[in-house]
């Protein structure tokens, strides 16, 4: 029986595990990366020239982009290819709401269903098939695209039949991620300053209430060790942040911690432009005996 032929485009820090992942799972693979493909595409796969080749060989195509900008001009190319076959797009980029819904008409005026399907969990969650996917869309096609996505996914989660709430999940998280960052690197630095040694704090946050992603896993794996590899630059997790508060102000809720998270991410962005965001330690660090 003839496999299936699965297009991905965007191999870059997560799109090439994710790949990888779904290769692994026995599908085969068209892929696509307009900073080039033969260097970041998984063995074996196929290699498209170009977005048409994909649209012209996969019904199914998944995205894996740094803003909504590419992922609506991938859109745009796939709906003009000529002899497209492409009828479903699952969006992993965090793009925001309204970019999730722009796509969203643009696919839907080419009768092609878009699946808004963020993912979290870093590049080791990517390479070991152990990310977390928030989905929306039609439920049809998430159940029946499932088996491909736990190729990388542990954990699915089908959040709503609208376009983009898939995204708003995606931004709720990564701002919970953001301040437990942020917040952690403030204690963790206070409390040097007064005389208390890091690793002793963080073993006591992880045993205590304090207790949080960064203290599980930032800290003793990136920042204690010095390494700051955590493989997602302090841009992308500004523009994530950003994208968090152009949607409250959309809204009548309370925004004050995000606005200052927003700050200091963006004067990080200013000061240490690509750097991994786990140097907000380092960062804050810095400001502090500046100050």
């Amino acid at each position: 029986m003839e496999k299936t032929m699965i297009g991905f485009i965007g191999l870059g820090n997560m799109g090439a595990p994710m790949a990888a992942n779904v290769m692994a799972a026995g599908y085969d693979l068209c892929a696509f990366d307009l900073a080039g493909t033969k260097v970041r595409a998984p063995k074996g796969a196929e290699i498209a020239a170009d977005i048409g080749d994909v649209a012209r060989a996969c019904k199914t195509v998944l995205l894996s982009l740094p803003d909504g900008k590419a992922v609506n001009e991938v859109a745009t190319q796939v709906t003009a290819a000529s002899q497209c076959v492409t009828n479903a797009i699952v969006d992993h980029s965090t793009i925001g709401v309204d970019a999730a819904q722009n796509v969203h008409r643009i696919l839907a005026a080419a009768d092609i269903t878009y699946l808004d399907a963020p993912v979290s969990g870093g590049t080791f969650g990517a390479s070991q098939g152990t990310l977390a996917l928030m989905a929306s869309g039609e439920r049809l096609l998430f159940d029946q695209l499932d088996p491909i996505l736990a190729a990388f996914a542990t954990n699915r989660f089908y959040i709503g039949t609208k376009p983009g709430q898939g995204q708003a999940m995606k931004l709720l998280n990564n701002f919970l991620s953001a301040t437990a960052m942020t917040a952690t690197s403030e204690a963790v630095a206070f409390g040097e300053s007064l005389g208390l040694d890091p690793k002793i704090m963080i073993d006591v946050f992880n045993a205590s209430s304090g207790q949080n992603t960064a203290t599980s896993d930032k800290f003793p794996r990136r920042i204690l060790t010095e390494t700051f590899d955590a493989g997602f630059t302090i841009d992308l997790l500004s523009k994530d942040v950003n994208l968090y508060l152009e949607e409250m102000d959309k809204s009548t809720n309370q925004d004050t911690i995000a606005k200052t998270i927003g700050g200091v991410l963006n004067d990080m962005m200013s000061e240490m432009p690509g750097a991994d965001f786990t140097q907000i330690y380092s960062f804050i660090k810095k400001q502090s005996k500046n100050n």
